[in-house]
């Protein structure tokens, strides 16, 4: 059965929120809402949606690694096609943003943080509390107007992005202790992969091991670059390297048994992979 991808209208429909004066952008202040929908099943979006939450009054079904921030307010972005679902204990309270994603694509694309589709919350610190609620405050005055300007919430918009940019580095900078756990389990799944697999069909994806930390292949990407420096695909390719090295130095494999054994579907793919990597061919490299 196709999955049935919501509009604005149709959302704010399915949320039991009315007000709505443009197809194109809503503004919901949850604390003027008494019969919000409680709890749902997955649901996708056509449209970006920016929301600011008080402390933790929503129990997200795949939740990770934050469940220790309850006294803090948090925030997220969803972008189009992504999946949400929830379940809210009242009273509710928060204000959420929704806007057609042909106002934000130009802004949207230059942060990875709005394609986390596995609710990774940003947690505020005090001081970035009083930010975004004052943005998220402003952008809903303009809205409440009559005739509201459509430019100015945009740009409320995207200056709350532009902050939360900057709060998502923050976040990862105070939960190092954590997140070095993920990191850590990144490099031993990596080393699996190759250990446990004897007939490995292809190379493993970013997404492989982002699903194995229960986190979106962005949020997982953009955690390992934070600390690591390298994205989580130089680190994949780095290591299928180290392995091809050690097996045309230690072995008498062929180079076709070699790339098999790699995940690489044909020997010439993997011949082209390793010279990019290394500057010698295979062959040359065992050679030498």
């Amino acid at each position: 059965m196709k999955t049935k991808i919501l509009s604005i209208p149709e959302f704010s429909r399915y949320l039991n929120v009315d007000g709505l004066k443009s197809d194109e952008l809503h503004i919901v202040d949850f604390q003027d809402k008494k019969d919000i929908r409680q709890k749902s099943d997955p649901v996708t979006i056509d449209f970006y949606l920016l929301a600011i939450k008080p402390p933790m009054e929503v129990k997200f079904v795949s939740y990770p690694l934050l469940e220790d921030q309850s006294d803090s307010s948090y925030m997220y972005v969803d972008c189009p096609q992504n999946t949400l679902e929830w379940e809210i204990a009242p009273p509710f309270s928060g204000l959420c943003i929704m806007i057609n994603a042909k106002y934000l694509e130009r802004y949207a694309k230059d942060y990875s943080f709005v394609h986390y589709n596995n609710h990774e919350a940003l947690f505020l610190t005090k001081d970035e509390e009083t930010i975004l609620w004052d943005l998220f405050r402003k952008a809903n005055n303009e809205f409440q107007k009559e005739h509201y300007s459509r430019t100015v919430i945009i740009s409320y918009v995207n200056l709350i992005l532009t902050y939360v940019k900057d709060f998502y580095d923050r976040q990862f900078d105070t939960r190092s202790t954590i997140y070095h756990k993920v990191i850590d389990e990144f490099y031993k799944n990596l080393e699996n992969y190759f250990r446990e697999n004897e007939n490995i069909a292809g190379l493993p994806s970013v997404a492989f091991f982002a699903q194995k930390s229960n986190l979106s292949p962005n949020y997982f990407g953009d955690l390992i670059k934070h600390f690591t420096g390298k994205s989580p695909l130089d680190h994949i390719h780095d290591h299928v390297v180290k392995l091809a090295k050690d097996k045309l130095k230690n072995t008498t494999l062929s180079v076709s048994e070699i790339s098999y054994s790699l995940g690489f579907d044909y020997p010439n793919y993997f011949a082209r992979f390793f010279r990019k990597k290394t500057g010698l061919s295979p062959k040359v490299f065992r050679n030498q």
